[in-house]
C-alpha cells in the first residue's frame, strides 16, 4: 500500500530531522567555537540528505495512489497535509538546500561574534549573502506555489496567512499603539508617583535563578522527563517533542528577565510535548506554524505570567528560590512595567509589536529587493523613531544585529508574533467565556483547566487545519484583533 510506504518514509525522515534538531541545539548552546565550520559541514550534509530524501519524485506517485486507497479520517487529513508538504518541499532543489544550509549557519556564527563587537561593516557581507539566498528562495518558492514571494515565505511558517490579510490589522494596530503608548507611561507614571516602585535588589545567582525557572517549568505542566533547561546568546525551544531543549539568558541583575523568558519557551515546550505522537512522524502530528507556536508561547508569557493572579502563587515560590518576599503590589509594577526600549526580546506587551511591525515591513522591502542590505542600518533608525521615538543610527547591535532570525535566514517569521499575541488574546478570552472562575484557580496553582482547553483545541490538533481554520475552531470566530487591543486597555490603560 502507498500509504503504508509514506508511513515509512516519515519514520525515517523523523531520525533525521532529530538528528538536525539535537545538533542544532547543541550548536547554539554547548559547542565549542573551533567546531563551527564542521557542524555547518555536518548539518549542511543531514539538511540535503533529508531534502532529497523527503522530495524523491517516487513520493509524488505514492500521494497520487494512497489518495485512492481506502482511509479513515485521520489517515485522510495526514496525506492531505502530506501532500501540502511535498508540495512546498520539493519547491527547492536539494542543492539550494544544502547552499542555504551552510550560509546561514556561518552567517548565525558570524553574527554570534560581531554582534559582540558592535561590528555592522564586518557582518554586512554575510547577511547580503543570506539575503541574496533568501530572494532566490522566495522565487522558487513563489513560482511552484502560485503565491508573490514574500507570502511564499511566509506559507513555510503559516499555511494560510497572507500578506493582503495581515497588513491592514498591522496597519490598524500600529495607529492604535503609537497613540496608546504614551497613554500606558503616563498611567504608570501617575500610578508610581503615589506608589513608588520598590527596585529590583540586583542579586540573584543564576543557579538559583534557574532552579526557580525550573520550578515554575514543572508547575505549568512541562514534563522534565523529556526536555532540559539551558543557556543560550538567544533564547529558544528547540530539540524534539520527546527532548525538548529550553534555553534563556540570565541577568544577576534582574531575575524576572530571565523567568519570562523561560516561560515564553516553556509556552512553546508545552506545545510540543502534547502534540499527536501517534502522527509523530507525519507532517499531521508536527505544530501548526510559528503563529499558533508564538500563541502558545505568549499565552504562557503574556496571559498567564503577567497575571496578577499568577504571581499570587508564584511569590511564595520566588521567595523560597531566591530569598526575597515581595508582596503583589510591589511586584506588578516591575512585571507590568511599560518602556520604549531597542530590544525586542526584552519588550514589553505594549511597545512588542511596533518591534514586530518594524522588521515585518523591513524584511518585505529586502526580499522585493527595494531595500538594499546596507541600507538597511538607516532604515531601521528611521522607523525606530518614528514607532518609539528611540534611535539606533550608532548601534547596529542593537538595530538590525540583535535578532538571529535573518543571519539564519528566516524571512517570514516575525509577523508569527505579532500575530500569535492577539491570537493569544483572543484563546484566553474563549477560556475565560467557558470558565470564568480561572483566574482563581491561577492563584491557586491549579493550571489544569487551562492546559486541558488548550490540548483540545489547540495541541492536540497538530497540523489538521490552517492556521486560521485551527483558531476560528477554537474559539468560534476569526482573528479578532480587538481582543487584543482590549487586554492592553485593562491592564495597561486608563
Amino acid at each position: 500500500m502507498s500509504f503504508a510506504k509514506l508511513d515509512e518514509l516519515g519514520r525515517k525522515l523523523e531520525a533525521l530531522e532529530h538528528a538536525l534538531a539535537i545538533l542544532g541545539a547543541d550548536e547554539a548552546t554547548h559547542m565549542a567555537v573551533g567546531g563551527g565550520a564542521k557542524r555547518a559541514e555536518a548539518m549542511s550534509a543531514l539538511a540535503g540528505m533529508h531534502h532529497r530524501q523527503a522530495t524523491a519524485p517516487e513520493i509524488a506517485d505514492w500521494i497520487v495512489a494512497a489518495e485512492k486507497e481506502v482511509l479513515n479520517e485521520e489517515q485522510a487529513a495526514a496525506l492531505k497535509e502530506f501532500r501540502r508538504q511535498y508540495t512546498n518541499m520539493t519547491c527547492l532543489p536539494s542543492e539550494f538546500v544544502e547552499r542555504f544550509t551552510a550560509a546561514r549557519l556561518r552567517s548565525e556564527q558570524l553574527w554570534r561574534d560581531l554582534r559582540a563587537k558592535n561590528d555592522w561593516a564586518g557582518f554586512e557581507p554575510a547577511l547580503e549573502g543570506v539575503v541574496t539566498l533568501v530572494r532566490e528562495e522566495a522565487a522558487l518558492r513563489s513560482d511552484a506555489l502560485g503565491l508573490d514571494p514574500y507570502d511564499a515565505l511566509m506559507e513555510q511558517y503559516d499555511p494560510g496567512n497572507r500578506t493582503a490579510d495581515i497588513t491592514p490589522v498591522f496597519a490598524d494596530l500600529k495607529g492604535f499603539l503609537k497613540d496608546f503608548v504614551p497613554e500606558a507611561l503616563a498611567v504608570q507614571q501617575e500610578r508610581r508617583a503615589s506608589n513608588p516602585v520598590r527596585p529590583l535588589s540586583g542579586v540573584y545567582a543564576v543557579e538559583r535563578q534557574r532552579e526557580l525557572g525550573l520550578a515554575m517549568m514543572a508547575a505549568i505542566g512541562f514534563d522534565l522527563t523529556r526536555g532540559s533547561l539551558s543557556v543560550s546568546h538567544h533564547p529558544f525551544c528547540g530539540g524534539v517533542p520527546t527532548d525538548v531543549r529550553i534555553t534563556t539568558r540570565y541577568k544577576t541583575g534582574d531575575f524576572l528577565s530571565a523567568l519570562m523568558g523561560v516561560l515564553h519557551e516553556t509556552g512553546h515546550a508545552l506545545y510540543e510535548q502534547n502534540l499527536p505522537q501517534a502522527w509523530s512522524h507525519w507532517p499531521l502530528g508536527k505544530a501548526r506554524g510559528m503563529a499558533v507556536h508564538e500563541s502558545q508561547s505568549l499565552f504562557v508569557e503574556k496571559q498567564l505570567g503577567r497575571n496578577p493572579a499568577f504571581w499570587r502563587w508564584a511569590l511564595p515560590l520566588v521567595d523560597q528560590h531566591l530569598g526575597e518576599s515581595w508582596s503583589l503590589a510591589e511586584i506588578l509594577p516591575h512585571v507590568h512595567q511599560v518602556e520604549r526600549g531597542l530590544i525586542r526580546v526584552d519588550a514589553d506587551e505594549v511597545t512588542y509589536p511596533l518591534h514586530v511591525i518594524l522588521r515585518y515591513e523591513l524584511e518585505q522591502e529586502l526580499v522585493a529587493s527595494r531595500l538594499a542590505v546596507s541600507d538597511l542600518p538607516e532604515a531601521w533608525d528611521a522607523k525606530m523613531r518614528d514607532y518609539l521615538g528611540l534611535s539606533t543610527i550608532d548601534d547596529p547591535a542593537d538595530g538590525p544585529m540583535q535578532d538571529v532570525h535573518w543571519p539564519g535566514g528566516a524571512f517570514g517569521y516575525f509577523p508569527s508574533y505579532t500575530l500569535g499575541a492577539m491570537m493569544a488574546a483572543q484563546q484566553w478570552a474563549a477560556i475565560v467565556r467557558q470558565h470564568p472562575a480561572v483566574d482563581d484557580e491561577i492563584a491557586r496553582g491549579h493550571f489544569e483547566t487551562i492546559n486541558e482547553w488548550r490540548h483540545k483545541n489547540i495541541w492536540s490538533q497538530g497540523s489538521r487545519w490552517s492556521t486560521p481554520q485551527l483558531l476560528e475552531r477554537a474559539t468560534g470566530e476569526k482573528l479578532n484583533a480587538t481582543y487584543f487591543t482590549a487586554h492592553l486597555k485593562k491592564r495597561y490603560g486608563r
